[in-house]
C-alpha cells in the first residue's frame, strides 16, 4: 500500500523564527491537478506589526556590520540556495504559473533558480562598492572637503510580484539588503512555496533574526496595512493591478513613506542589466552630506 505524503504547513518567517500565524487561519495551495499540496499560514494585521517590529529592533545591529560582511551573508545564501536548488525548482514548478496557467518545464524552473543564485551574488558584490557609484565628492567653493555618502532607509516591505515567485522576490528583497535595510517581504500569493523555502535558506545563512521577514497571504488583505503601518519607512516591489498602486500610494501620502513600485505585467526579470545594477539600491537609501574642513 502506497503511503499518502503527509501535507506540510509552512509557517510565517519572523525575527529569525517560523511561528505560526497568531489568527490560525492558513491559505491551501492546490497543484495543476487541483490536489492540496501544502497550507500556507494566511498572515494577519497583527503578523505584519510582529514583522516590522522584528525588522526594526534588527536595524542597528545590520546597518553596523561593514558592508564587506553584509556582503559575505549574501553570498552564503546564494551558497545556500545553490545547494537546495533542486527544492527550489520543485517548489516553482509545483503549481501552474500565474501568468500562463501552466506548470513551469523542468529546464525553465532551473533557470529562474540559477537567475536568482546570480541575482544574490551580484549584490553581494555591490555591498561594499555601490556608495562610490551612487555617492559622490561634491565640488565646493571654499576650503572643504564635501562628501555624499548612502545610508539606508530603515524597515522596508518588499511587495513580490505574482510570478516569477523566486526570481521576483529575490529581485526586490537582495538590493534592499544590499543597502543596508531590513526587510519585510511578501510571498506570491498564487505560489508562496519558493518563498518559504527560501525562508529557510535565509535562517541557515548567518541572516541576524529580523533582519529578514517573510508573510504568505492574501496581498488584498496585507497590502492596505501595509500602506497604513507608519512604522514602515519604505514600501518596494511589483503592484500587480492599478488599485494595489493606489492603495500603496495613498497610504503613503498619509505618512509620508518612500514608494517605489514597478509594474509586474511589463517588468522583465530575466533583464540583469537593468535587475543588476546599483540604481535598484538607489530608491532605499537616503544621501547624507558632510563637510569638512581640507586645511589649507
Amino acid at each position: 500500500m502506497t503511503r499518502e505524503p503527509i501535507l506540510k504547513t509552512w509557517k510565517l518567517f519572523i525575527g529569525g523564527a517560523f511561528p505560526r500565524t497568531e489568527s490560525g487561519r492558513t491559505v491551501i495551495v492546490r497543484d495543476a491537478r487541483e490536489r492540496v499540496v501544502a497550507h500556507c499560514c494566511r498572515a494577519s494585521r497583527k503578523d505584519l506589526r510582529n514583522a516590522v517590529e522584528a525588522a526594526r529592533s534588527a536595524l542597528p545591529g545590520w546597518w553596523a556590520r561593514d558592508a564587506y560582511n553584509r556582503g559575505q551573508i549574501l553570498y552564503r545564501m546564494a551558497e545556500m540556495a545553490e545547494g537546495r536548488a533542486s527544492e527550489l525548482a520543485d517548489a516553482i514548478r509545483t503549481v501552474p504559473d500565474a501568468a500562463t496557467g501552466k506548470v513551469a518545464t523542468a529546464a525553465r524552473a532551473r533557470r529562474e533558480v540559477e537567475a536568482s543564485i546570480d541575482r544574490l551574488v551580484a549584490f553581494a558584490g555591490w555591498c561594499d562598492k555601490y556608495p562610490q557609484v551612487i555617492g559622490c565628492r561634491n565640488p565646493v567653493n571654499g576650503p572643504y572637503h564635501d562628501f555624499t555618502m548612502p545610508e539606508p532607509t530603515g524597515v522596508c516591505v518588499a511587495i513580490s510580484p505574482e510570478t516569477p515567485p523566486l526570481l521576483g522576490l529575490v529581485s526586490v528583497v537582495a538590493p534592499m539588503l544590499a543597502g543596508g535595510n531590513v526587510v519585510v517581504a511578501t510571498a506570491s500569493e498564487t505560489n508562496p512555496l519558493p518563498a518559504m523555502v527560501f525562508a529557510e535558506i535565509c535562517a541557515t545563512s548567518d541572516v541576524p533574526g529580523g533582519v529578514i521577514n517573510i508573510l504568505t497571504g492574501r496581498r488584498d488583505e496585507l497590502l492596505p496595512e501595509v500602506a497604513a503601518h507608519r512604522d514602515i519607512d519604505a514600501v518596494g516591489g511589483a503592484f500587480e493591478s492599478a488599485d494595489e498602486r493606489r492603495t500603496l500610494e495613498l497610504g503613503a501620502a498619509d505618512n509620508l513613506k518612500r514608494v517605489r513600485l514597478l509594474d509586474a505585467s511589463s517588468t522583465d526579470w530575466d533583464d540583469d542589466d537593468a535587475r543588476h545594477a546599483p540604481w535598484t539600491i538607489e530608491p532605499f537609501t537616503e544621501m547624507k552630506t558632510i563637510w569638512h574642513p581640507s586645511g589649507s
